[in-house]
């Protein structure tokens, strides 16, 4: 089945891409007494050049972040004027950072609503702060998002990935409609549900792409869980409303790792140091040798 395009709005490929990257990273003290987990290295590079990389890959080269009081060193990291774009070599100098803060946590449809005025009506590409995403080698996991937007002409489009069932109730979850490839429109969200009422095992993977009338919708998220605003409710609400959403799953050998407790940042830390182009394959060849003690 083919999807068919909305033909009221043309689309527009976003220019601009946003990292909420405020949280705190409790479940990662000690490592985040004094560091923002952003900057936790993953392999040679912290978590939040990683995701810089990704976004610069897909073609776009505004980002603002959305950080903290306590979020300094990750400002100084990205900052050409403290840091030498020497050591940054795979980020290009044309890069433009901007920053806003998030104060009080609450919720990450309320960080995404800081970069209202950064987007300024125009369609924009949301990569969380604590999530790498390992693409192929050819492939880039966010250009195929941005893609998917923009060929269903999508008011948004979200990147799921695969979890085991019993996981399903620590994510949002799609209940897709119609399918086609790795590709499907969705029916509904649903933010953590019970194994009983959980529409599928595919869980939001940590990428979005939105249309400007986000904002719209956000506006009237009510607070949830912990008096938070959740983007999934917004993003019901724009269900609701009969908008075009649109899922595309993570390819195999496409895998996303978040930062968020220790045992997902060792497998992390270990995948990538595997990956590594000088030292890999001699960490391979350690890492058989520990195993075989």
């Amino acid at each position: 089945m083919t999807f068919e395009p909305n033909i009221h709005r043309p689309p527009k490929r976003p220019q601009k891409a946003v990292i909420p990257a405020a949280g705190s990273g409790t479940r990662l003290l000690p490592a985040t007494k004094s560091q923002a987990k952003e900057m936790l290295l993953v392999g040679r590079k912290p978590v939040i050049q990683h995701i810089v990389e990704e976004i610069q890959e897909a073609g776009i080269n505004k980002i603002l972040i959305i950080t903290n009081q306590k979020k300094r060193t990750l400002e100084d990291h990205l900052d050409p004027h403290l840091t030498h774009f020497s050591q940054l070599q795979d980020i290009n100098d044309e890069i433009e950072f901007f920053y806003t803060r998030q104060s009080q946590p609450k919720g990450l449809a309320d960080a995404i609503s800081k970069a209202e005025t950064f987007v300024n009506n125009e369609p924009f590409v949301v990569c969380l702060g604590d999530s790498i995403i390992q693409s192929k080698p050819t492939n880039n996991v966010l250009e195929n998002l941005i893609d998917t937007y923009m060929i269903n002409q999508a008011n948004v489009s979200i990147l799921f990935e695969e979890v085991e069932f019993e996981s399903v109730v620590k994510y949002g979850i799609a209940a897709p409609e119609f399918e086609q490839g790795r590709t499907f429109s969705i029916a509904d969200i649903v933010e953590k549900p019970s194994l009983e009422e959980a529409p599928s095992n595919l869980a939001v993977a940590a990428r979005y792409v939105f249309s400007p009338e986000i904002f719209d919708y956000i506006r009237q998220t009510k607070p949830g869980r912990n008096n938070e605003i959740q983007i999934t409710d917004s993003i019901h609400l724009a269900l609701q409303n009969r908008d075009r959403i649109f899922g595309l799953k993570l390819d195999h050998g496409e895998k996303r790792f978040d930062i968020g407790n220790y045992r997902a940042y060792f497998e992390a830390f270990f995948r990538f140091s595997l990956a590594d182009p000088e030292l890999g394959a001699e960490f391979r060849e350690y890492a058989k040798k520990m195993l075989e003690l």
